[in-house]
C-alpha cells in the first residue's frame, strides 16, 4: 500500500478528545516539540516537519519523523526493523484483528507488524546492520566537524586573553613568594654532614633506612650498627640515633617551615583563592602544601646528580633518609622528581600545576566544592592549551596526560608523607615545629 494512500482517521481512534488539546497550537510547545525532533531523529528518520501533529501511524503515540516512508514513532521503527531485518514471523492468537494502540501495541506482534505494512513501511527501505553501522559512523564524524566549525574561531594553540590573564597572576605570585634559591631562608639551624650511604644498601626496607656502617661524626670511624627489630622498638631507636638519623631532623624542620610559609603566601597572592571562606582556605593549604613544595622543588632538581640545588643548600635523597624518612618513600619520591625534570617543563606549566594541586575540591573539609571545581577544570584546560602551543608534536604527544597521572602519584606521595611524619614524631617528640604539626600531622 502506497503511504499517500493511508487513510490517518485510523490514527486516532483510541485517542479521546481530551488529548488533542496537548497537540493544538503552542509556541512555547512547538518549540520544544521541534527541538526533541531534531535531538531524536537524526539516526533514522528522513524528515521533519515540526509544523504539523506527529502521531505514530501505527500506534498512536507521540512521532518523531518519517520511517520506512512512514510518520512513526521509535518504538514501532525499531520493531518494524527488527522483525524485518531479522525474518521473524508472529502469529495471532486471535482473529488478527487486535487493536494497535500505544498501551496494546506490546500484547500481539503479528497484527503489530501488518499493521505496519498496511500503513505503509517500506521493507525494501531496511538496511542492514553493517550499512547501519557505517552511516551512523558518518553522521556521528559530520556532527563533529559542525561542532567544530561552529566553535569560536582561534589561532590553532593559542591561548585566550583569560588564559594569559590566569597565567600571568599565578607567575607573579609564584615568583614574588616562592624563592627556588632559598635567598630569604636565614637564621635556620645548619646542616649535620655525615657519611651518607645508598638507599639500595639499606639493612631494612620499611625500617628508616639505614647503612649497618655509618660513620660516627666526631671520630669519623666506622662503627657497626645492627638493625634490632624488636617488638617495642627500643633498641632499635638507639641504634638509629647512634647511626646519626635523625641529627638532620633541625635543618630539615626549619626548611619546611620555611616553605610551608612561602606557599601560604603563594596561596594568597591568588584573588580566587582569596575569595573562598578561610575555612576552605584552610582545608586547601593543609590537603596540597606538600605537593606544592614537591613541584617547586623539582625546578631546582639536577638530573645529573640527582640532588635539589637550593642556592647555597644541597640536598640529596640520603638527607631524607638521615632526617628519619623511610625507603618505601623516599624511592618513588626520587622517581617523581626525576620523571617531572625530564619533561622540561616551562616556569608557566610549573605554576599551573602548583595551582591545580592547590586548588583540588576533594580535600578533607572543603565547604565550596563546585566552585573550586570549576576553577580548577579553568586551570587544566589552561595547561593543556599552552602545551599544545608550547610543546608541538611528537614532542608534546601525551605530555598533558602524564603530567595528570604525575599529580596523581603526588597525591599518593603525600599521603605516605602524612605517615612519615606521624612515623618521625613518634620517635621524636621535638622533631618538627609547631606549623609542620599543624599542616603534616
Amino acid at each position: 500500500m502506497n503511504g499517500e494512500q493511508i487513510d490517518l482517521s485510523i490514527v486516532h481512534v483510541d485517542w479521546s478528545p481530551s488529548m488533542y488539546p496537548l497537540f493544538e497550537d503552542s509556541n512555547s510547545s512547538c518549540g520544544s516539540l521541534g527541538t526533541s525532533v531534531q535531538s531524536v531523529a537524526t539516526n533514522e528518520s528522513e524528515d521533519n516537519e515540526p509544523e504539523e501533529d506527529k502521531l505514530c501511524a501505527v500506534c498512536g503515540d507521540k512521532a518523531n519523523g518519517y520511517h520506512f516512508h512512514v510518520l512513526t514513532c521509535e518504538g514501532c521503527k525499531g520493531f518494524f526493523r527488527r522483525s524485518i531485518s531479522k525474518g521473524l514471523h508472529f502469529t495471532c492468537p486471535f482473529t488478527r484483528t487486535c487493536p494497535i494502540t500505544k498501551a496494546k501495541r506490546r500484547r500481539c506482534q503479528a497484527c503489530r507488524l501488518q499493521k505496519c505494512l498496511d500503513v505503509g513501511m517500506r521493507t525494501d527501505m531496511i538496511m542492514t546492520e553493517e550499512a547501519l553501522l557505517m552511516r551512523r559512523e558518518l553522521r556521528k564524524r559530520k556532527k563533529q566537524e559542525r561542532m567544530q566549525r561552529t566553535r569560536p574561531v582561534v589561532e590553532a594553540g593559542s591561548l585566550t586573553d583569560d588564559q594569559k590573564q590566569l597565567i600571568s597572576i599565578l607567575t607573579e605570585a609564584h615568583n614574588k613568594h616562592l624563592d627556588t634559591c632559598f635567598s630569604q631562608f636565614k637564621d635556620y639551624r645548619p646542616q649535620v654532614k655525615i657519611q651518607k650511604f645508598s638507599l639500595e644498601n639499606s639493612s631494612v626496607s620499611n625500617s628508616p633506612c639505614v647503612s649497618p656502617h655509618c660513620f660516627n661524626e666526631s671520630t669519623n670511624q666506622s662503627q657497626p650498627t645492627y638493625m634490632d627489630m624488636s617488638p617495642n622498638g627500643q633498641q632499635l631507636m638507639e641504634h638509629v640515633f647512634q647511626a646519626g638519623v635523625f641529627k638532620e631532623l633541625p635543618h630539615f624542620a626549619d626548611l619546611s617551615t620555611f616553605m610551608i610559609k612561602q606557599v601560604i603566601k603563594f596561596a594568597k597572592a591568588i584573588p580566587a583563592f582569596r575569595a573562598f571562606p578561610i575555612e576552605d582556605q584552610i582545608s586547601l593549604l593543609k590537603g596540597s602544601t606538600m605537593e606544592v613544595c614537591q613541584i617547586q622543588f623539582n625546578r631546582v632538581f639536577n638530573l645529573e646528580t640527582n640532588e635539589w640545588e637550593c642556592g647555597k643548600i644541597k640536598l640529596s635523597i640520603e638527607d631524607g633518609a638521615v632526617s628519619g624518612f623511610q625507603k618505601l618513600y623516599l624511592e618513588p619520591l626520587l622517581k617523581f622528581h626525576i620523571t617531572l625534570r625530564k619533561m622540561n617543563l616551562h616556569d608557566a606549566e610549573y605554576v599551573l600545576m602548583e595551582a591545580l594541586a592547590l586548588l583540588s575540591p576533594d580535600r578533607a573539609g572543603v565547604m565550596e566544592h563546585s566552585i573550586i571545581d570549576e576553577i580548577q577544570e579553568k586551570i587544566a584546560l589552561t595547561l593543556k592549551c599552552y602545551i599544545d602551543y608550547h610543546h608541538p608534536l611528537p614532542e608534546g604527544r601525551l605530555l598533558y596526560p602524564k603530567l595528570l597521572s604525575l599529580l596523581t602519584e603526588l597525591r599518593t606521595l603525600n599521603e605516605e608523607n602524612t605517615r612519615q611524619m606521624l612515623h618521625i614524631q613518634d620517635m621524636d617528640a621535638t622533631a618538627m615545629t609547631p606549623l609542620m604539626k599543624e599542616f603534616f600531622c
